[in-house]
């Protein structure tokens, strides 16, 4: 009997796995809520609801999540330069915290005792969806099909599913050629698993670098304490200040520019290595100009300790799913203060799949750090050199006493 053994709210995509699992978790008695988050993917949404509906979700929510995602997530991640194994910007990681916590209030408010979702038992995205659930609502049962036996006995990979799909009607685009997955989101786009040889069959935001324009697009990103509050394009005078707007915009001119694709092999939190294949285009551009200006504006032994002390556990917190741990909210709680500063313009040119800073501007109290006439090869300014001579002799003590004798 539908629904015998209770229900379940479906963190749904649309895509082949978790439209299987739908059908699937109907098939073992389940009642199914399907839940769709917007997070920025570019997605026929009513379709992708009219689907859900048709082969047997009894309600479908979609939800349009992309403001709090920008600003609790991606704006963050800009202040804090996060980044995994010094590539990877982490589109992905970011979504999942806030899908996760609409997908739990909808399962409160639909009375469901259970929540699913698609990912695999190799990967991820299990630890930071079902991490998340359990800090949130930590009587909540979790139904992982890729981790039960009678799941992933029956379908041991996407061939199956795609047999499935056929013999279940389920529309799938998704073909035996080209079966690897996507997570798209306003942030950037990913492909794993399938067949991933031939990455330039498979990019889907940027264009070719080699076939971006020859002309080269040069804009103003305007900061305020870390956060982008402005663009200004100077080939055709656009201005944007609104936070989605504003980060839409910019992926707009990272695609056409060919910025943001990067190849990799990572490290998997569960402990192996898979290869991915990411776009992160107007990322890209904001780490790159975010970086640049906290040159002028933060002070070095501050970003030396927010570096190392925060950028990195904070990036591996996002990676690995820790979104609602002790340490993670102390180290969020300490990105705002390393960005006190961190205010002005900052000019930039993209050209062929490049970020390339001309310029920046500090304004506020981040300008006191950067004064051209102390820096100047040509005037003394407020600095004595002949002081240099006692600095260098104390800082050598330690290092006479270190160095061994000469034999």
């Amino acid at each position: 009997m539908a629904g015998e053994k209770g229900k379940v709210c479906l963190a749904y995509s649309g895509g082949l796995d978790t439209s299987c699992i739908l059908v699937w978790l109907i098939e073992q008695g389940y009642e199914v809520v399907a839940f769709i988050g917007d997070v920025g993917q570019e997605e026929d949404f009513e379709a992708a609801r009219e689907k859900a509906l048709k082969i047997g979700a009894c309600k479908v929510f979609v939800e349009d999540l992309k403001e709090e995602f920008v600003k609790e997530q991606i704006f963050p991640a800009i202040q804090a330069n996060a980044i995994y194994e010094s590539v990877y910007l982490l589109g992905t990681s970011l979504a999942r915290p806030i899908i996760a916590r609409k997908q739990i209030a909808i399962a409160a408010q639909e009375g469901c005792q259970f929540v699913s979702h698609g990912c695999t038992g190799k990967g991820n995205d299990q630890v930071r969806f079902e991490l998340a659930y359990y800090a949130l609502k930590p009587d909540i049962q979790v139904i992982a099909p890729w981790r039960l036996p009678e799941f992933y006995d029956r379908f041991a990979g996407r061939k199956d599913l795609l047999a499935y799909a056929a013999e279940k009607g389920i529309p799938v685009a998704q073909t035996t050629a080209k079966p690897w997955s996507t997570d798209e989101n306003l942030f950037h786009i990913s492909y794993e698993a399938g067949i991933l040889e031939d990455p330039n069959d498979m990019w889907k935001l940027t264009v070719d670098p080699e076939e971006a324009p020859n002309t080269p697009e040069r804009i103003t990103i305007s900061f305020e304490k870390g956060i982008p509050v402005k663009v200004v394009n100077h080939n055709d005078n656009t201005e944007v200040t609104e936070p989605v707007a504003l980060f839409t915009y910019l992926n707009t001119l990272a695609r056409r520019n060919g910025i943001g694709r990067i190849d990799i092999v990572e490290s998997r939190f569960i402990g192996v290595k898979s290869r991915g294949c990411y776009e992160t285009p107007g990322g890209t551009i904001l780490r790159t100009a975010h970086k640049d200006l906290e040159g002028l504006t933060l002070d070095g032994h501050l970003r030396a300790q927010r570096d190392q002390n925060i950028t990195v556990p904070y990036s591996r917190c996002l990676y690995n799913g820790l979104y609602y741990s002790p340490e993670c909210e102390f180290l969020a709680q300490s990105i705002p203060f390393t960005q006190r500063n961190v205010t002005g313009d900052v000019k930039v040119k993209l050209y062929k799949g490049n970020t390339i800073i001309e310029g920046r501007v500090a304004h506020g109290d981040g300008a006191k750090l950067y004064d051209m006439i102390e820096s100047s090869m040509d005037e003394h300014g407020s600095i004595v050199q002949s002081d240099a001579t006692g600095f260098i002799k104390t800082h050598s003590i330690r290092l006479k006493k270190f160095t061994p004798a000469s034999q």
